[in-house]
């Protein structure tokens, strides 16, 4: 049985793409999680996106709402708006009103990491908000624990929060993603996966019919 991961991403200049990517190769590396790497739909115009120097060229095919309900697993991940989640990614999780209805994502395990432009930008505002999301769908949220030792490094200044893994792009997006950031990208996805076939595994046993554990001994 596979434990199924989705990383879930809205990105303008890339750095997003970059953690999305890192988060998505470490949930990979988690023996037997298949994962799956979407984006969200953009909702500027295109004249404006180009004009910004948005990057427009992601492979990460475009989500629909309805597939969040097949995974164990979500990670999204956001730059930030004034301490909150991008509109596109608001956008997105505003369609999932039919999944919270019939509580399709209750008890999926449920993530975030993000983007900044600044030190101080509200990366971890953006993640502890979104946060506020996953609970009203009753997702179990799972963050970047200091078993990551990168969350304490002081000889760089480096994204990282035990909410989730950040990055910081500079006020202008000139700023690459660090090896540190990717790291802890990495981490996040590992741990998420992790989480999610403990979990899918401990259901599964559960849900076993009486003596199954049994048969064979």
């Amino acid at each position: 049985m596979h434990t199924r991961v989705l990383v879930l991403y809205y990105s303008s200049w890339g750095h997003v793409e970059t953690m999305a990517e890192a988060v998505a190769a470490g949930a990979r590396s988690v023996p037997g999680v298949h994962v799956d790497l979407r984006r969200v739909p953009e909702l500027v115009p295109d004249a404006v996106a180009r004009g910004s120097g948005y990057k427009l060229d992601q492979p990460a095919p475009l989500a629909e709402p309805e597939e969040l309900a097949t995974y164990d697993a979500i990670v999204f991940g956001t730059p930030t708006r004034f301490g909150n989640m991008a509109a596109q990614m608001r956008n997105f999780l505003d369609r999932t009103g039919g999944l919270w209805a019939r509580g399709a994502l209750i008890g999926k395990v449920g993530s975030v990491f993000a983007v900044t432009g600044t030190q101080h930008g509200g990366q971890e505002t953006t993640i502890t908000s979104f946060h506020t999301t996953l609970l009203h769908h009753g997702m179990v949220v799972v963050g970047l624990p200091y078993a990551f030792e990168g969350q304490t490094r002081m000889d760089e200044i480096t994204g990282g929060t035990p909410y989730g893994a950040t990055a910081l792009a500079g006020g202008d997006g000139a700023r690459a993603v660090s090896a540190n950031e990717i790291a802890g990208a990495r981490f996040q996805g590992a741990h998420v996966a992790a989480v999610a076939q403990a979990l899918a595994l401990g259901r599964a046993a559960a849900q076993a019919p009486a003596g199954a554990a049994t048969a064979g001994a």
